[in-house]
């Protein structure tokens, strides 16, 4: 009996361990197959400009090639800063990963920012800079080079010596601040450029419209209007067309929509100056994932412009950053 037991139970054992180590195996690859996705949270000022469209796109590409969850969110008015403060605190309370931000207001976010950090949910902020030096890194155009080149195409286009209207757009906003910024630092050394009027437009094309039209009445020897955004540079463009002024007044614009691309094709905006919210977007995600997975991130980058004016629009390379959604 002893002889018989002994081996058997010998082949029990290594059975049961075989049998353990092979349970083991299917444990961890079913863990590594079900392993929860990471979930990056994606605010910005506004759902309904095509640029937060386009910021969407790239984070939502993103998302996809590092398989990551995207949860993209907005306020529907880019004014509305205690919504936005509302859905980083909801951000916070939710099983959030890094939140990606493109900040409304340069101050009134900081402290909910500061309370995501302080909860360990890292913070990269896109387009729009914030006054705090706990975010981990910035994404966006440098704002300040980007109002120069707009004052360069001004005195290109309407010479230096001309009757100008500045149309900004949320006055809180980093973007506004350094654009008007740079555009002044700019002209500042051409005595011949007077700015007959400085308004702001919020989030309304309408309001820019209406705005650039009380200039012009009042103003019969203006020469040119800048606008330091979409929603400005679009209504400015409006009220000139609508006043038979194409040419005549010269338009210098911000950002790329599709009716701004019109007035580029009819001469009515002699040159914008357009950003790269795909790459905002799509770098937000990537960097956000990095920081995930412990790599060092840079604290800021430059996402770039390009200068487009009816001469240059219709190269690919062009075509491609104005139409990011076309292939």
């Amino acid at each position: 009996m002893k002889k018989t037991f002994k081996p058997l139970l010998a082949v029990m054992l290594v059975l049961i361990l075989f049998m353990t180590s092979s349970c083991y195996k299917q444990d961890l690859t079913a863990s590594d197959k079900n392993e929860k996705k990471k979930n990056i949270e994606v605010i910005v000022k506004s759902r309904k400009m095509d640029f937060w469209k386009t910021v969407r796109m790239g984070a939502e590409a993103a998302g996809k090639e590092f398989g990551v969850n995207i949860n993209f969110n907005a306020p529907d008015d880019e004014e509305d800063v205690a919504e936005q403060i509302r859905m980083v605190n909801d951000a916070i309370e939710r099983d959030t990963d890094v939140l990606v931000l493109a900040a409304s207001d340069y101050k009134k976010l900081v402290g909910v920012v500061e309370r995501a950090v302080n909860s360990d949910i890292p913070v990269i902020i896109i387009d729009s800079a914030l006054e705090s030096d706990k975010v981990a890194c910035f994404i966006g155009t440098n704002n300040v080079e980007a109002a120069m080149k707009a004052g360069e195409k001004l005195i290109e286009y309407a010479g230096e010596e001309c009757d100008v209207a500045v149309i900004s757009h949320v006055k809180e906003t980093a973007t506004a601040r350094q654009r008007e910024e740079g555009f002044l630092k700019y002209i500042e050394k051409y005595p011949g450029i007077k700015i007959v009027a400085k308004e702001y437009a919020f989030t309304s094309s309408k309001l820019a419209e209406k705005i650039t039209a009380d200039i012009i009445s009042k103003n019969k020897d203006l020469d040119a209007v800048v606008g330091l955004n979409a929603v400005s540079a679009t209504g400015a463009a409006r009220a000139v067309s609508k006043l038979g002024m194409a040419g005549k007044i010269k338009v210098i614009a911000f950002d790329s929509d599709p009716e701004e691309i019109e007035f580029i094709e009819d001469g009515v905006i002699q040159a914008a100056i357009v950003q790269n919210p795909f790459s905002m977007g799509y770098l937000g995600v990537k960097y956000a994932v990095d920081i995930i997975h412990g790599k060092s991130v840079p604290k800021v980058v430059d996402t770039g412009l390009k200068v487009i004016d009816k001469e240059n629009m219709y190269t690919p390379e062009n075509q491609k950053l104005l139409f990011p959604f076309v292939n």
